[in-house]
């Protein structure tokens, strides 16, 4: 299995930092990955739908710690590669003048 494609953005939602979509081998994707900024780190959680009785289950998610690990790590990346990008957008570059 190959991330072949990670889309993220930056939101502020008490706990989750971010939004993010991947692409499994150019034909599947995975849409509202959330990035979660929890007691022990930033963390991956999957995609979830709300039950009946306030509880969560993920509508999708890794079936071994190995797929969990490489989900995890390649979107934390992209986010936070994003969000570097977006810091020196904002610093000022007297040379570019």
């Amino acid at each position: 299995m190959e991330i072949t494609k990670v889309t993220v953005r930056e939101i502020d939602m008490n706990m989750v930092k971010g939004l993010a979509s991947i692409v499994i081998d150019d034909c599947f994707v995975v849409h509202e990955l959330r990035i979660v900024d929890g007691d022990r780190g930033f963390f991956v959680a999957m995609p979830s739908r709300k039950l009946p009785n306030g509880d969560f289950k993920d509508i999708a998610h890794p079936l071994n710690s190995g797929t969990r690990e490489l989900i995890q790590e390649t979107v934390l990346k992209a986010f936070f590669r994003m969000k570097e990008e977006k810091r020196q957008e904002g610093v000022f570059n007297p040379s570019s003048l």
